[in-house]
């Protein structure tokens, strides 16, 4: 069995297993978990993945296998929500949320105007950081190959980088601007638009380990705290 099988097989194990503890939810995600099985082949084809409630890409109603391209603006109402693959990110997309894609000069730009998404983000080629910005109506966030959470709101963006690096910077005052580096949700932080604190500590929520690895599977990868022992949200 060569090393690709091994992978394989051990994420199918996986999924398995958080499906039976009903880790991912009875209804919403544990469909997914249960196409990706059947399928019997990781990582999954770009384009949606699970739908549920009302998702919209632009003027038309989502479905299962659309793709996402430069431009498209992804919307889910009041009980919608979305997971999607775009190249080699994934993504968990909340209730009441509206996020635009687009590409200008060879960088990529995620724009999240309200609302909350759970992401995984690919490096490049041959390993290399990718030029991917996510814009919120508070902050301009760098992405170098990480997973991370975001719910965005006019006043303010709660930011947890689960893993990686990024370059957080406020837009209320670029001179705060941070490097951040976390290896499990280590740094989680709101970013205000005014006040004397611009940037401030938060703690991890509304979100979960389990969902990080279900992301990252559907991609064909692991996250890297997994297998470390320690706390699991």
């Amino acid at each position: 069995m060569d090393h690709t099988e091994k992978g394989r097989l051990a994420r199918r194990e996986l999924l398995l297993k958080l499906a039976a503890a009903g880790a991912l939810g009875a209804g919403g995600i544990l469909g997914l978990v249960r196409d990706a099985l059947s399928a019997g082949s990781l990582p999954a084809t770009p384009g949606f993945h699970h739908i549920k409630g009302p998702v919209g890409v632009d003027d038309i109603r989502a479905s299962i296998g659309m793709n996402i391209k430069p431009g498209h603006t992804v919307m889910t109402g009041i009980g919608g929500e979305a997971v999607y693959i775009i190249g080699p990110d994934a993504f968990l997309q909340r209730e009441k949320t509206k996020i635009t894609f687009e590409e200008s000069g060879g960088a990529q730009f995620m724009r999240i105007v309200t609302g909350s998404i759970l992401s995984v983000i690919g490096k490049g080629r041959d390993n290399r950081p990718r030029n991917l910005q996510i814009v919120t109506p508070t902050a301009t966030i760098g992405i170098r190959g990480t997973g991370c959470y975001i719910e965005a709101e006019e006043a303010r963006t709660y930011f947890c980088l689960c893993y990686g690096e990024a370059e957080v910077t406020p837009k209320g005052d670029p001179k705060q601007k941070e490097t951040i580096q976390t290896k499990h949700h280590d740094h989680p932080i709101y970013i205000n638009a005014s006040g004397s604190k611009i940037m401030a500590p938060a703690t991890v929520m509304n979100h979960t380990d389990d969902e990080v690895i279900m992301l990252e599977n559907s991609v064909g990868r692991w996250p890297p705290f997994y297998g470390q022992g320690g706390n699991r949200y």
